[in-house]
């Protein structure tokens, strides 16, 4: 039984759970005091709650643990053949069956199986994506009930527990901290930004705070890194910011990607267009009585059989898994065949800033002296590099060694004396140990004197937020000196230049107007007796400048950067960062010629209306939550962009899932976002997506060559039918024979195309549009008139044959002969933009090879004998049987030689796809 307290603290607990699920400033928690906050969640600030009180929550809010929907892996697999172009391809199966032709029934059907297997793949992916969110609740954790400091299962907290935080403890659930003494934490799963955040327990009073920047908040799978800290749990389990994530995931629908649903569209186009032409020639056939009923039946059968171009889903498949081999080579990890395609459609890339498009290691670019400004060149933790002019400084037009600025000297000691960071060369990088800021100014000291530093410590004052600085105190060169670094406003206070604050307040604007860090260092010879710190006794400190502190930007992802902008693809840098920092490395890495900042509170006060409207106008978004990702990529996709999401976090799950193509880091990035994107770079280089980017293109220029090359060579099959009909011939085919013509093009001369090198220039044209679908009007033009052509050859030479007294098995075998060719020469015309007779003939040599076979195989089914059975053929002299087809080949070429000419006289050197 649960007394009246117990169900008023209960009363408390549920507001305070259905609080938690509304957007994060309906709160406001940061504002309130410790008295305001013990009221709310009926909690006792010194004591906690009692355990019977804890026992009753838990009951009646559940465990503080992240719960995932299963669904059967049978039904998974049943799911992944409901959707149209499956219905199409098992139809295609079933009548080719039921027409004995096994051969194409299994092609068909082993291409069913195999998207169904990808599809459940994909799946069950994202189910593990949201399994490793799930695990990352699972700690111990210290907390405070009926007065007593307890260690407990994590999943056993409830909202209003008063829980102790310790360096190296994982943050358990959403807390509002009362106490803190030098507590920091890293936030990186929920930001994106590596920089430890400093905490406080002081009420803000700000009426909205980006997640970033709540400085008495501590939220679910952060991780404390130095310091202590008590803090009241304010959202358990699926209530809180990481829970927020996963559900954000679980809602998130896979999309089908543009170049699926070109295909889709496609492909149900294409068969109520044959079913409708295979009704209509029927009705034809039966009013003119040109044939027997069966016979009909079986004609308009076999005109449905050839013109369906059963080959196009295995061709698209192979050019597919084709360009993620070719990926794979270039450290681009394809998770899923479609999305080799999608990255070559986009026109926005959204990425993040920390360790994509920066190195993700902080790094001094600038020193300001009392008399000096220095640049200090070299990024990273790689301590090649110096100061401006080869180490030395112009001064009065004179170089000279920057040793001769003592204050300069006295700042590279300082660094070096100060960090506690180390470094470590390890799998042919620099390796961090310690605070990157440290590790900035261990790198510092390492460029300028080329050696680690060595210091003799006395003693050290870790840095507090109560005076924002931290000392220490050691033997350097025969001296006992006092160190500090901090601040600039607090240790500017403590020296001896604050009659210059001018001077320095310049200084600090200029540095910041960098997006830079700033920290200020200082100095004080003391007695040889002074053994300890006071941090309220220092003052009198000799200023040696401040260091300008930045995560500096890739050099190769400007490079990208413009690389992506001239193929027409917008970059949009969102971040958890601070936007001055944001906008200062947009600018450094040239993003867009105008760059122009949101926030993730101001978008948190736009609706979807409103977000939709304004979200073209940005091209940077500072301290976005994993909600703000999810919303700014939703807001693109609904002004009809094709829109890529580049993440490493937990809190870019959503937003990759999301997106058109979700492309996660290899090395740093976590396995949620990895299990969540479509794509990975193996070696997180963000140059990669500029390969990944024309590979795409270069894919779709395949795949819609293969479509251009199989639906006039397949519907000229079916005109042969329809023709002969109409005109009350004969047919010139046989069943068999059209299935050998789909057979032997579908193991051969279709997949030249995949060899096909990309043409140039393939970067310089914009994205696709992806409405206009795969083929344009001059395409299906062109469809049109190869088909009569083909079909028409087709037919002429068997008629002429036969009115010549001829077998009409010499007729059929000459009619199969010349569409093979047909398609031969065909291919040489859609092989390339570029004239037959080129340079470039002989640059797909594999297409050499594939006609080779072909003509072997054409050889087998004309001339031996259990061949000549089963495909109703007979042998034909060399001459007419051989040279005949030729002949038509060329005519072929040369009419879509000349047809290709004209097309491009009237489209200009530019190709038009829509």
């Amino acid at each position: 039984m649960i007394n009246d307290d117990n169900n008023q603290s209960l009363s408390a607990n549920n507001d305070a759970q259905n609080d938690s699920q509304n957007p994060p400033d309906a709160d406001n928690l940061w504002q309130l005091d410790e008295s305001a906050l013990a009221n709310k969640y009926a909690t006792d600030p010194e004591n906690g709650l009692s355990t019977a009180e804890a026992a009753a929550r838990l009951q009646h809010n559940g465990r503080n643990e992240l719960e995932t929907k299963r669904t059967s892996r049978f039904v998974q697999f049943i799911k992944q053949f409901n959707n149209s172009i499956i219905y199409i391809l098992a139809a295609a199966a079933v009548l080719t069956f039921f027409m004995h032709h096994y051969s194409d029934s299994i092609v068909i059907g082993l291409v069913i199986i195999a998207n169904a297997i990808i599809g459940y793949v994909q799946e069950r992916q994202a189910g593990n994506a949201l399994e490793r969110i799930r695990e990352m609740l699972i700690s111990k954790n210290f907390v405070i009930r009926d007065g007593k400091k307890l260690e407990i299962d994590a999943r056993e907290l409830v909202v209003g527990d008063l829980v102790n935080l310790e360096a190296g403890d994982a943050v358990p659930a959403d807390m509002r901290l009362i106490s803190a003494d030098n507590f920091n934490v890293q936030e990186s799963v929920l930001t994106g930004e590596t920089n430890p955040v400093e905490k406080q327990e002081e009420p803000m009073t700000d009426t909205s705070l980006a997640l970033a920047d709540r400085k008495n908040m501590v939220y679910a799978s952060t991780a404390v890194t130095s310091g202590s800290a008590v803090g009241i749990v304010t959202a358990t389990a699926a209530d809180t910011e990481i829970g927020h994530i996963q559900q954000s995931v679980s809602d998130v629908k896979e999309t089908t990607t543009p170049l699926m649903r070109n295909l889709n569209s496609l492909g149900v186009g294409l068969s109520i267009a044959i079913v409708v032409a295979a009704v209509l020639l029927f009705l034809l056939g039966m009013v003119m009585d040109t044939y027997s009923l069966p016979t009909l039946l079986i004609a308009v059968i076999t005109m449905v059989v050839g013109s369906m171009p059963e080959g196009l889903p295995a061709s698209t498949s192979v050019v597919l898994a084709m360009g993620t081999r070719q990926m794979t080579k270039k450290n681009v990890i394809v998770k899923s065949l479609p999305a080799v395609e999608t990255l070559g459609a986009v026109d926005i890339v959204n990425t993040d800033k920390t360790g994509t498009l920066t190195k993700n290691e902080m790094t001094v670019t600038k020193v300001v002296t009392p008399e000096h400004t220095f640049d200090v060149t070299g990024v990273g933790y790689d301590d090649n590099g110096g100061v401006n002019f080869d180490g030395h400084l112009k001064l009065n037009g004179q170089k000279v060694d920057w040793h001769q600025d003592k204050a300069m000297e006295w700042l590279v000691k300082i660094a070096g004396q100060t960090t506690d960071a180390e470094l470590h060369f390890e799998n042919n990088r620099w390796e961090l140990t310690g605070e990157p800021t440290d590790g900035a100014l261990t790198t510092l000291f390492r460029k300028m004197t080329g050696h680690d530093p060595e210091v003799d410590e006395i003693e050290s004052l870790p840095f507090d937020s109560a005076f924002r600085f931290s000392a220490r105190l050691a033997d350097l060169d025969g001296q006992r000196l006092l160190m500090v670094k901090g601040s600039p406003a607090t240790v500017l206070r403590l020296t001896d230049q604050a009659n210059q604050t001018a001077y320095w307040d310049n200084a600090m604007d200029d540095l910041t107007a960098d997006g830079l860090r700033v920290v200020a260092l200082a100095y004080q010879v003391v007695d040889d007796d002074v053994t300890d710190i006071d941090p309220k006794a220092i003052s009198g400190l000799h200023l040696a400048g401040f260091v300008g502190i930045i995560d500096p930007p890739r050099e190769e992802a400007a490079t990208a950067i413009a690389e992506l902008r001239q193929a027409g693809v917008d970059v949009k840098m969102i971040t958890g960062d601070h936007p001055d920092t944001a906008m200062a490395i947009a600018n450094k890495l040239n993003l867009a010629a105008n760059v122009k900042a949101i926030t993730g509170p101001e978008i948190d006060a736009m609706d979807d209306q409103q977000l939709q409207e304004h979200i073209d106008d940005y091209n940077v978004f500072a301290r976005a939550t994993p909600n703000n990702k999810l919303r700014i990529v939703r807001a693109q996709q609904a002004n009809n962009h094709v829109v890529s999401m580049t993440g490493d976090g937990v809190n870019d799950a959503p937003a990759l899932k999301q997106a058109d193509i979700g492309v996660a880091m290899g090395i740093k990035g976590t396995e949620v976002a990895k299990e969540s994107a479509d794509m990975v770079l193996a070696d997180d280089d963000f140059a990669d997506i500029v390969a990944a980017v024309r590979e795409g293109r270069h894919v779709f220029d395949n795949i819609r060559k293969t479509i251009r090359f199989l639906l006039p060579t397949s519907f000229a099959e079916g005109l042969v039918v329809i023709i002969s009909i109409l005109m009350g011939h004969e047919l010139p085919l046989y069943p068999t024979q059209l299935l050998w013509i789909n057979m032997v093009s579908a193991l051969t001369i279709q997949f030249a195309f995949i060899f096909e090198p990309p043409e140039a220039g393939i970067m310089a044209r914009g994205p696709r549009n992806v409405k206009a679908g795969l083929l344009s009007k001059l395409d299906y033009f062109e469809i049109g008139y190869v088909s009569f052509l083909i079909s028409g050859l087709g037919i002429f030479a068997y008629d002429y044959l036969t009115a010549l007294g001829l077998p009409n098995v010499v007729g059929s075998t000459m009619s199969l002969n010349i569409i093979i060719f047909g398609k031969i020469f065909y291919l040489f015309n859609l092989r390339n933009d570029h004239p037959v007779i080129s340079k470039y003939f002989f640059q797909n040599k594999m297409a050499f090879y594939i006609i080779g076979i072909l003509i072997l195989l054409q050889l087998g089914i004309i001339y031996l004998p259990f061949m000549q059975s089963v495909f109703h053929t007979t042998s034909i002299n060399f001459w007419y049987g051989w040279g005949i087809p030729i002949v038509c080949g060329i005519v072929v070429l040369i009419v879509t030689e000349i047809g290709k000419f004209i097309r491009f006289r009237r489209m200009g050197k530019d190709r038009v796809l829509d």
